[in-house]
């Protein structure tokens, strides 16, 4: 790689999103590194538009309070999601993707969004201790407006969470991880609807765990 490839690189890695955060931050990626491709944006402006957007209404509110958050996996060029799709590595199509992880394309109804798969430090041993993800998950809805979708996964407790350009499009809250409080691993929250179990149960007393932590 030319000297001048690499200064293109690490300025536009030097793009500040947010306060905190900037778009070094999202631009990792194991299989990006493993088979020496480049994951980076396409479309530049796009894709800063949308992770600016997740940045200010999702990452920062989210570490304003839990402390510093950990970017696990954010940004897929096309190039790189297609490649983790054809490998079975937990990579949804790119036509899934577009407005998703791959920042830098809008999806079929012409809206942008952005995901990140983050893990907060500060809740984990909670939930080592516990397996208790739901709570997590109540506490963002009720406080993090602007999210969009979340979903969890066992290690870590890592979750994908997401910003999306249409306000009025329905929220959601999926899970690999089996819902100690049901048994199951269903959806907690399905198109704005709330499972059963929870249905009846009030907001701030799902995620009333929350409080003790922070």
């Amino acid at each position: 790689m030319s000297k001048s490839k690499i200064t293109t690189l690490d300025n536009l890695a030097r793009t500040r999103l947010s306060k905190h955060f900037f778009l070094r931050d999202f631009l990792f990626s194991e299989t990006a590194a493993v088979h020496g491709i480049n994951n980076i944006p396409d479309d530049l402006k796009l894709a800063v538009a949308a992770g600016t957007q997740l940045c200010e209404q999702v990452l920062e509110p989210i570490q304003n309070v839990w402390g510093r958050i950990h970017i696990r996996s954010a940004f897929r060029s096309c190039e790189v999601n297609q490649l983790g799709n054809e490998l079975g590595a937990n990579c949804a199509s790119n036509e899934k993707n577009y407005a998703g992880h791959i920042w830098d394309k809008r999806d079929e109804k012409g809206n942008m969004g952005a995901t990140a798969c983050i893990v907060i430090p500060s809740y984990l041993d909670y939930y080592e201790k516990t397996g208790d993800w739901t709570s997590l998950a109540w506490w963002i809805h009720a406080n993090i407006p602007a999210y969009k979708h979340m979903y969890f996964f066992p290690n870590l407790c890592a979750f994908n969470i997401s910003w999306y350009e249409d306000e009025n499009s329905p929220k959601s809250i999926s899970s690999y991880i089996t819902d100690p409080n049901t048994g199951h691993k269903k959806r907690i929250l399905t198109a704005g609807v709330e499972s059963e179990y929870y249905r009846d149960i009030p907001l701030a007393e799902r995620y009333a765990a929350c409080e003790k932590i922070i």
